[in-house]
């Protein structure tokens, strides 16, 4: 059995048949995956350009977020075989003649000279500050999006004297941009959530809980289970249940779900 993804692209009136091979396949499915399921959400950034670099053409690479907000400003970034600074790009947002496609809350994949031709590209003020001095030349961009709300955005860059990229790369990149954008969602959501809660270490302070208190409530937010806590304290299951029902009454709650609503995991 073959397995394969056929994408057509109209063009000029004709039509461009793209391929993906078992090879390619099998890579953007594992790619799949770890977007998924890697719980570092910056090694996964990180092993995501690195795993592309297999099936798309590019020497270097920019993946940045935004900040969260709602507005197209940039934040973190990660980087592949870039030597610019990662805060270089956000300097030159506002010359970025792409930038109004950032604001449109939509995700999508194209070629910087899908925007405007290269001898005219080559003369912008963005061109000669972020491409010349870093040796590109074309890049292509994967801007991401949910529910309208705008989160990051990926520059791939080839250097001068290689050729534009193809639109066999585009079809790639679009197979991922849904699984990426819900991922890097889920993560501002729970880190917007996490903004208002408190860490063990200030929940400890605030609420004067006792030094066993505290390594219980470590182990609670952690994920332990009372048996698990037994074990690893080498105290018995009423004392840690004791424990438990304190560290409740000090935080004014009732429950585990209420505890982790609370405070944060380390």
């Amino acid at each position: 059995l073959r397995l394969s993804e056929t994408w057509s692209h109209n063009v000029e009136g004709g039509t461009i048949m793209n391929t993906i091979d078992n090879n390619e396949f099998m890579i953007l499915n594992s790619i799949i995956y770890k977007i998924h399921t890697n719980p570092d959400f910056a090694a996964m950034r990180k092993e995501l350009l690195e795993q592309l670099k297999m099936i798309i053409d590019f020497d270097s690479a920019e993946f940045h977020l935004s900040r969260g907000d709602g507005s197209i400003s940039l934040d973190s970034g990660i980087s592949y075989n870039s030597n610019a600074s990662l805060d270089y790009s956000k300097a030159y947002e506002h010359i970025d003649y792409s930038q109004g496609i950032l604001g449109t809350g939509s995700s999508m994949v194209y070629r910087e000279t899908d925007l405007m031709p290269d001898e005219k590209r080559v003369q912008t003020e963005y061109y000669k500050s972020i491409y010349e001095v870093n040796n590109w030349h074309y890049s292509l961009q994967l801007v991401l999006a949910y529910d309208k709300r705008f989160l990051g955005v990926i520059t791939f860059y080839k250097n001068k004297g290689k050729e534009d990229f193809k639109y066999a790369d585009i079809f790639k990149i679009q197979l991922i941009e849904n699984h990426l954008a819900y991922r890097i969602n889920k993560e501002q959501e729970a880190a917007s959530k996490n903004k208002d809660k408190v860490s063990v270490e200030e929940a400890v302070e605030q609420f004067g809980l006792t030094k066993k208190e505290s390594d219980i409530l470590d182990l609670l937010v952690k994920g332990y289970s009372n048996k698990e806590i037994c074990d690893k304290m080498v105290i018995s299951s009423n004392t840690v249940k004791k424990h438990i029902l304190n560290i409740y009454r000090k935080l004014n709650i009732k429950n585990r779900v209420q505890l982790l609503c609370m405070v944060k995991e380390p």
